[in-house]
């Protein structure tokens, strides 16, 4: 990376006069100053640079999110291959999300105690024992065994990932971090749909090929991330640390509840055609190609990407308001593609839909990231994964539960439904924010961060 070394660890960065209104910010500073102490030590040793360090948090980032979504493409295959239904596939689906739950709630803060990097590698490992599980995967129980393990490799590493990102971004452009997390999640999950959606249409057996590679490149992240600094120092970890919670700081407490209902309404559009697309695509849209369930997915999330981009031009508030006026769009068309029994319209409803949810996470990471310190960063990023993906697939289950008794159609208008109603929701609970925050309220200064902002909690 072209800026790698333009960064000055050893020099604290400007602070604002809206910063010191903060609460806690001497504790914050000694927090940062931490970060930087370590990364600069780092330097001296046999490590990566900084940027080098940003780039393969990145990559990571990317891969882990690409093996996320390279299963679902794969699905209607599954279902052909092992005589699954439409019930099952949603269960294969949701056993994901609970492994990851399930490591969010007990591990996703444990970077916070033991470093970024071990934690890190560890889930990598993990990652790629679940790849090589679908690799050899001959039924049903295979399948579901793999999953699990993915979801919790992927809880281990998401909270440890999106705070290295944070701890290690430039220090004239501390956006950076949060918006790559969100805008590499979704260039990820775009990325796997879309190669194994187009694998799908020219093999029989994509896993052949898919699995195999991703179990390498794993193995591969693990060792390079074992070359980069260590941005925080180790503490002990007790029991407690492990009890299953949901714990945000006090200081972050009131711009990760301002965020929830965006978060909520964004993830409940990606459950949807993460669970369900390749079968509306099939059976409701009458298109006959293996790659279009995969497609569909690729175009949200290519959207999505583009969204996150977007969001860096305005302040969280703002990218929230207008994401979330989106997704009721987008949902809004994927009711009359439905209707319809339209791929064109359904794929513009995906392409709206995922600017929206683009616009939302990314808004909300970038406000809840300005107001937490290193020593919690995983943990706060951690409680936003675990809205999220729980948002992502309760819904998605219940809808695949109901499918079988509704059927299809009627299910994805159901969804479609539920999806508009969050949306405005949010639109609105974003909508009447501004008016009712005095200034200097953390909150405010949380949700008016923009591209701009001068460093003051990253």
């Amino acid at each position: 990376m072209c800026w790698s070394t333009s960064f000055q660890a050893s020099v604290a960065p400007p602070r604002s006069s809206a910063s010191w209104a903060l609460p806690g910010r001497a504790d914050q500073d000694a927090a940062e100053d931490d970060v930087m102490k370590h990364v600069s030590r780092a330097r001296h040793g046999r490590r990566l640079g900084r940027g080098s360090s940003f780039a393969v948090l990145v990559c990571a980032n990317v891969v882990m999110m690409a093996t996320a979504s390279a299963p679902s493409p794969i699905y209607p295959l599954y279902r052909e291959r092992w005589g699954l239904s439409v019930t099952m596939l949603t269960v294969v689906f949701a056993v994901y999300v609970v492994g990851l739950l399930g490591a969010l709630l007990t591990v996703g803060s444990l970077s916070d105690h033991l470093g970024r990097r071990p934690v890190l590698v560890a889930a990598l490992l993990v990652a790629a024992t679940s790849t090589a599980i679908f690799w050899t995967a001959d039924g049903v129980v295979s399948l579901l065994t793999a999953r699990v393990v993915q979801g919790i490799a992927t809880g281990t590493a998401t909270g440890g990932l999106a705070a290295g990102l944070v701890d290690l971004s430039p220090e004239r452009r501390p956006h950076l971090g949060p918006t790559l997390t969100g805008v590499g999640t979704s260039v990820g999950m775009a990325t796997g749909a879309g190669v194994v959606g187009l694998l799908v249409r020219s093999t029989p057996r994509p896993d052949a090929y898919v699995f195999p590679f991703l179990t390498l490149t794993f193995v591969v992240l693990a060792a390079v991330i074992l070359m980069i600094p260590e941005t925080l120092a180790p503490r002990a970890v007790g029991s407690a640390s492990l009890r299953p919670r949901v714990r945000v700081p006090r200081e972050a407490r009131p711009a990760f509840l301002a965020s929830v209902p965006a978060l909520v309404a964004g993830w409940s559009v990606t459950g949807l055609f993460l669970a369900l697309t390749p079968s509306l695509v099939s059976r409701v849209l009458h298109v006959r190609s293996g790659a279009a369930g995969g497609l569909s997915i690729a175009a949200l999330f290519l959207a999505n990407s583009v969204g996150g981009l977007w969001s860096v031009r305005q302040t969280a508030r703002r990218a929230t308001l207008l994401g979330a006026v989106l997704l009721t769009l987008g949902a809004s068309g994927l009711a009359v593609a439905i209707a319809v029994a339209s791929p064109a319209v359904y794929v513009g409803g995906s392409v709206v839909a995922g600017l929206g949810v683009g616009l939302t996470f990314n808004g909300n990471l970038r406000a809840v990231s300005a107001v937490t310190t290193a020593k919690s960063r995983a943990e706060v990023f951690s409680a936003v994964y675990v809205i999220s993906y729980a948002a992502l697939s309760l819904p998605a289950l219940a809808a695949g539960l109901a499918a079988p008794s509704w059927g299809l159609e009627t299910t994805g208008y159901l969804y479609v439904g539920f999806v508009g109603a969050l949306s405005l929701g949010a639109a609105l609970h974003a909508g009447r924010s501004r008016a009712r925050r005095p200034t200097g309220d953390p909150i405010r200064t949380g949700w008016e961060a923009g591209p701009h902002s001068e460093r003051t909690r990253c």
